[in-house]
């Protein structure tokens, strides 16, 4: 049998966002920032990523971080043109590190052999990168063309206080168990005009530690199924201008306090996910309780642009505090016709493992159906928007809060069951169908 959890119920009992919940009600606390912009949360702190060691460089003491390279690049290097090549175990075609500022200009990059001898050294660190970034050092690559064929060889790799920034070049990732462009452990990435393509991993990704990864322009793209998404999130991670597309798993996957942002983008995702208990979806937001990401507050931004799914629902938030911010973004939905599940997954403690949403439209055009399951929470927000579609067809489950402005409207495409509503009820259209609030009907 479902429980009926009141506002005060679940405030008492839930996680993630407990500490910004006031009596006021779930999330009114969560306060809005400028169209398009996350909201924050207040008390929110922490450096970019909000990964290990609270912000940038919070990797782990004992990473790897000896030299082994090709080119160990010195401070003042600027080479232009020719072709490099890693074949050997651990082995990265170029590396920098320490005090050094270096430019790659014209340069064929090509990790062709050479196996990493662990994967976490490789997806932490950047071991077996084709090109790896790390310490104080700044390295910048132009018209370059990166290949990675071995196995866990990322493409590009910022780690610590490492920065790189790349630009009009392209990225082939081949070999299993490794991404295109990555930070961690605090390290920054700008990209510009970049064609990056994995097979294994997310083309932009990041892993323990978190870090900025920055990309504006450029065609993305993931050919691989479970966990090779287009974009996964254990940093800050923002894409502009961009077409980004995932041939057979989700868009994108955020993983605890990260965040990611796009803007003006095409996202494309036909997510074919296959392990057990995996509901598919476009965007994904998480804790796998891995100590990847640190617990909090995952957040997805779109502005302008357009997002289709193939298969499955757009949103999905599990096991997290999550919030969802959009404005003016054209979304097209599969056939299966769901906007958002907040449920319990196979991630976290039974029980107590649902999703806690808030929803954000600004002058957004909603539609499909909004399932939370009973230990789950949304609050929905429409500022000059509207909805169709129904809220727990089946029946009360979570909490559900809905505020409507004067502007919004929501048209029901069936019962819907929620816990709280704010705005003016004519601005409900039934369209034939009910309206619960607190079990009681409203319309």
């Amino acid at each position: 049998m479902k429980s009926v959890l009141t506002r005060r119920s679940f405030i008492a009992g839930a996680s993630g966002f407990a500490a910004a919940l006031t009596s006021c009600g779930v999330f009114a606390a969560v306060a809005l920032a400028a169209p398009g912009q996350p909201p924050q949360k207040p008390g929110e702190g922490g450096g970019p990523g909000g990964g290990l060691g609270g912000g940038p460089g919070g990797g782990d003491a004992g990473a790897n971080t000896e030299p082994n390279a090709t080119v160990i690049l010195q401070d003042g290097d600027a080479l232009s043109g020719g072709t490099y090549t890693a074949t050997e175990v651990d082995q990265s075609v170029f590396e920098a590190s320490g005090n050094v500022t270096a430019t790659l200009d014209g340069v064929s990059i090509q990790k062709t052999a050479g196996n990493a001898s662990s994967a976490d050294g490789s997806s932490f660190y950047g071991v077996n990168a084709a090109v790896r970034v790390y310490g104080d050092a700044h390295v910048t690559l132009k018209n370059c063309k990166v290949t990675a064929q071995a196995e866990n060889a990322t493409g590009v790799f910022a780690y610590q206080n490492g920065v790189i920034e790349i630009a009009d070049s392209t990225v082939e990732v081949t070999g299993g168990g490794a991404g295109g462009v990555q930070v961690s452990g605090g390290g920054t990435l700008y990209g510009s005009n970049l064609t990056v393509t994995s097979a294994s991993k997310a083309a932009i990704r990041s892993d323990r530690g978190g870090g900025i990864l920055d990309l504006t322009g450029g065609t993305y793209t993931s050919t691989g199924t479970n966990g090779c998404p287009v974009i996964y999130s254990t940093a800050d991670i923002t894409v502009r201008d961009a077409t980004c597309i995932s041939e057979q798993s989700r868009a994108v996957i955020i993983e605890g306090k990260n965040s990611v942002t796009v803007e003006n983008c095409e996202l494309i995702a036909n997510d074919q996910s296959t392990k057990e208990d995996s509901l598919r979806a476009n965007v994904m937001l998480y804790q796998s309780m891995s100590g990847d990401a640190s617990e909090g507050t995952s957040v997805f931004t779109m502005k302008k642009g357009s997002m289709r799914s193939e298969s499955g629902a757009m949103f999905y938030c599990t096991n997290t505090a999550c919030i969802v911010n959009l404005e003016e973004a054209e979304l097209t939905l599969s056939d299966d016709k769901s906007l958002l599940i907040i449920s319990t997954g196979r991630w976290g403690k039974e029980g107590s493992n649902g999703g806690e949403c808030a929803f954000i439209a600004t002058k957004q055009a909603l539609e499909g159906s909004i399932t939370v399951d009973e230990i789950s929470a949304l609050s929905l927000r429409l500022t000059g928007s509207t909805y169709t579609g129904a809220i727990n067809e089946g029946g009360h489950a979570g909490y559900v809060e809905v505020k409507l402005d004067e502007s919004s409207t929501w048209t029901l495409l069936g019962d819907s069951y929620i816990s709280d509503f704010s705005g003016d009820l004519a601005n409900v259209k039934p369209n034939g169908f009910m309206l619960y609030i607190n079990g009681e009907p409203a319309l």
